[in-house]
């Protein structure tokens, strides 16, 4: 598996880019090749076709996705070379799971048509840096992938 994380934040350092890293670091311990890259609205994402999972993740600023993340899906090519890929979701937010779930993960599932979400995780700030909870999200994309 060749996995690429494609994410936004604000702080270089902070709790999603920790919450990355573990990510990256579970994923590879299972045996999968993880990069990670910042995503830029207007960036080039013809790099993603030779990935085999792509996990999109940002936190949530005002009630929207990250811009950097939402506007690479709706300015750049990285709808283009998303298609037929296998992704992973994740959203930092410090609303309630069911609002998340209602307001948020939407915004990034509309720019994902041709795509297998494989799964979605709501993160509370406190949760980006709890072991059991990146064990869990990351056995839950490997089971996924491997079934799909």
């Amino acid at each position: 598996m060749k996995a690429i994380i494609l994410y936004d934040s604000r702080s270089a350092g902070g709790s999603t880019e920790k919450f990355i890293d573990s990510v990256g670091t579970k994923l590879a311990e299972k045996g999968a090749y993880v990069e990670k890259a910042k995503c830029k609205s207007t960036g080039d994402f013809s790099f993603v076709k030779d990935f085999d999972l792509v996990i999109l993740g940002a936190p949530i600023y005002y009630m929207i996705v990250s811009s950097q993340l939402l506007g690479a899906l709706m300015q750049s090519n990285l709808k283009q070379f998303i298609q037929g890929k296998k992704v992973a979701l994740f959203l930092a937010c410090g609303s309630p799971e069911p609002m998340a779930n209602l307001l948020y993960l939407p915004q990034l599932e509309l720019n994902l048509a041709g795509t297998t979400i494989l799964a979605e995780r709501i993160l509370a700030p406190h949760q980006l840096t709890n072991p059991e909870i990146i064990e869990k999200f990351v056995n839950d994309v490997f089971t996924a992938y491997s079934k799909k």
